[in-house]
């Protein structure tokens, strides 16, 4: 019975098992590279931090970007937001509030192959520009809207 073993199968189940655990415990963190940028644009305190912290230092406007608002959020601590991308391989797509206390609200890595579509909703601390920007094979698209907001939300 003993020929019948198979210790290099047995060896990769040890291996996986312990990688896992030290994933659990923290030690691995998958994407730590990528946290770097995101800490930098979540704590920045205008657009143009936010921007230059996402690499995007001068975004152009763009038409296939469609960004749907209320035009008057009754509540600022849950505004419905929609950003549709008709560009094609869209990666990433960021949504940002110019008066807000973060700018940056929201990001998402969009995998390969998806639509570039995405519903959330956002909290938005006064009246303010809501932008969408895009990142499609390295370079930034935005859309921007204003949103008129009757109670603050942050």
């Amino acid at each position: 019975m003993k020929a019948g073993i198979n210790l290099e199968r047995r060896n990769a189940l040890k291996t996986g098992g312990w990688l896992g655990l030290l994933a659990v415990a923290g030690l691995i963190r998958p994407g730590a590279a990528s946290a770097d940028w995101l800490k930098a644009a979540f704590a920045a305190k205008t657009i143009g931090e936010a921007l230059d912290a996402m690499g995007a230092l001068i975004p152009e406007n763009s038409s296939a970007i469609q960004i749907t608002t209320p035009e008057i959020a009754e509540n600022g601590a849950v505004v419905p937001v929609t950003v549709d991308s008709s560009l094609s391989r869209t990666e990433q797509i960021s949504i940002l509030v110019d008066k807000n206390p973060t700018m940056l609200v929201a990001s998402f890595d969009i995998p390969e192959g998806t639509e570039g579509y995405l519903t959330t909703r956002i909290k938005m601390a006064q009246t303010a520009t809501v932008i969408a920007l895009v990142k499609v094979n390295g370079k930034f698209y935005r859309a921007s809207k204003e949103v008129k907001v009757m109670k603050g939300g942050c």
